[in-house]
């Protein structure tokens, strides 16, 4: 019998089974001198005794005004000291904080306060083209019945707002007290934190996780980097995001080493600028913002001597660009993390010891304490070599959506295992490659068309800066392949179609070449193909009823 793809993690080091607010004291008694946070856009540096200080101003303050273990207290911002606050003063109290995306629109907000019942909400006045305090405005109190708290960032004040800096007044010794006795009646089983999941279909969903679930992750997604304590970790990807606030914040915690914010949003000379002045030894991002420092003209200029670790993640990572990071950036041991939002969010990581064509083909193996199997659709575990649905078990997996039963039982098993939707091959060794999504699979003439492979085969193309192959609707084949391509330097469709010729099945080379200027994205970088896919359909003019 071959061996079936199923694999567990080493459990050689024992799980966190202390609460966020536990692990922050004792780190912050630890080493308080060590330098914790650096927010270069705010101008501001907190060593660990600091933080400390303002985060247990912070939870008497939200103290004071009533929350209590267990409300919800949602933050919209984009990256700022004033987010790290809130995420561990919340933790202290046992509050349970929900991450707003900051491209959220009034809508998207009026859904995420509702659908947990925000008792208060954490907010940046505005962010690029978005005025929070409008929009707020707009839903208090009738639009937003259960949201009793607006407390805004910033100087200025608004009516109807307490502000943020208010919170932050010393606190006096008996409500320090009363901080640790609540703190000593919390438990790492208790729910901590809901974020919503970025759906491409209908209304988001709130997963629910734990403070065993986000800090052991963080932990471990830390432990494979080999970040050190007091050294220093760029994170550029949002704090909304488990990318920013479990692998980014509770990692470099439970390290006890320095994160680097260098700036409220993304911007590729602020990152290159914070990666030599910290003199930084990883960073996090996505493809596309690797691809962005890559391609940055000032990029000559710096010191990155430093820099050797780090994750790229949060989307498929294409070969080329890994190999452009380890040979033109220096991060010679950066590495890959699979995961998801519903499971903390990391299953599958890299190893800095991994040979390079390891590091630049998959995922790595399952990470510790984890448990993965992958199943066909009548649910065995398929041979290894074979695709099949990823489905995930363990300390990782989150309690479950928030006010949403139903859903939760249609993505966790009677087992426990998550079903994650991606499909993925695993190979004699226990690595995997993740093949694409389950729904942005091709069925072009009943064959099965995986777009990351046709993908990972353009990028090889010397004028291909970035590719995404989606499925449009065919009249014939039920789906035909459309490769959307950003080009450095001017090439022809056929130009394209010539160079996929003889090396690719003939059912791969993409029927629609759409030469691009950029992607429709989310915040966090993610791809919206879905976007792309209605928005070419109504392009080309193709019946969205064939398929």
């Amino acid at each position: 019998m071959p061996e079936l793809s199923h694999a567990t993690g080493d459990t050689d080091q024992p799980l966190i089974e202390q609460t966020i607010g536990a692990i922050f004291d004792a780190v912050t008694e630890r080493q308080p001198g060590t330098m914790a946070l650096i927010s270069r856009h705010q101008n501001v540096r907190l060593t660990y005794a600091e933080l400390r200080n303002k985060v247990d101003a912070l939870a008497c303050g939200f103290h004071r005004l009533g929350l209590r273990k267990g409300d919800r207290v949602g933050i919209w911002a984009p990256n700022c000291m004033e987010w790290t606050l809130t995420q561990y003063a919340t933790a202290k109290l046992g509050l349970i904080l929900v991450n707003v995306n900051p491209a959220y629109r009034l809508s998207e907000i009026e859904y995420a306060l509702n659908k947990v019942g925000c008792r208060a909400l954490v907010t940046a006045p505005k962010f690029k083209s978005s005025s929070y305090i409008e929009m707020l405005e707009t839903l208090m109190p009738d639009r937003a019945p259960t949201l009793e708290f607006a407390i805004r960032l910033g100087q200025q004040t608004s009516p109807g707002f307490l502000n943020f800096d208010d919170l932050l007044n010393a606190p006096k010794p008996d409500e320090l007290e009363t901080l640790q006795t609540i703190g000593a009646t919390l438990n790492a089983n208790d729910a901590i934190n809901i974020q919503f999941t970025s759906g491409t279909t209908g209304t988001p969903k709130g997963a629910t996780l734990t403070h065993r679930n986000i800090l052991n992750n963080g932990h471990f997604v830390v432990e494979a980097i080999g970040l050190k304590t007091g050294e220093t970790l760029c994170v550029p990807v949002p704090l909304y995001h488990c990318f920013g606030m479990v692998m980014g914040n509770l990692g470099c915690l439970t390290h006890g080493a320095t994160i680097v914010y260098p700036g409220e949003a993304f911007d590729p000379a602020a990152v290159l600028d914070a990666l030599d002045a910290e003199a930084c030894v990883g960073i996090y991002a996505v493809p596309t913002m690797f691809i962005a420092m890559l391609e940055h003209e000032s990029l000559k200029g710096r010191d990155l001597s430093n820099l050797r670790t780090g994750i790229m993640a949060g989307s498929p990572c294409p070969v080329e660009i890994m190999r452009r990071v380890i040979g033109e950036l220096g991060c010679k041991g950066v590495t890959i993390a699979y995961g998801m939002t519903e499971t903390a969010p990391v299953s599958f990581q890299s190893a800095l010891d991994d040979p390079i064509e390891r590091r630049v083909s998959t995922v790595g193996r399952i990470q510790p304490h984890a448990e993965v199997k992958l199943v066909d659709e009548t649910g065995k575990t398929v041979p290894r070599g074979t695709p099949g649905e990823l489905c995930t078990r363990g300390y990782l997996v989150m309690q479950g959506y928030w006010g949403d039963e139903d859903t939760t039982r249609a993505a966790i098993d009677a087992e426990g295992f998550l079903h994650t939707g991606d499909l993925a091959v695993m190979d004699d060794d226990g690595y995997a490659t993740i093949s694409g999504r389950l729904k942005d699979m091709v069925i072009r003439g009943g064959e099965n068309i995986y777009p990351r492979e046709v993908e990972e085969f353009l990028y090889q193309h010397p004028k291909i800066l970035d590719v995404q192959v989606i499925g449009l609707p065919s009249a014939t084949y039920g789906e035909e392949l459309c490769a959307c391509v950003i080009a450095k330097e001017h090439v022809s469709e056929d130009e394209l179609r010539d160079f996929c010729k003889d090396q690719i099945a003939h059912f791969k080379i993409p029927r629609y070449v759409m030469i691009m200027e950029d992607f429709p994205m989310t915040v966090t970088g993610k791809v919206q193909k879905f976007v792309l896919r209605d928005e070419l359909t109504e392009k080309l003019g193709l019946s969205k009823d064939v398929t």
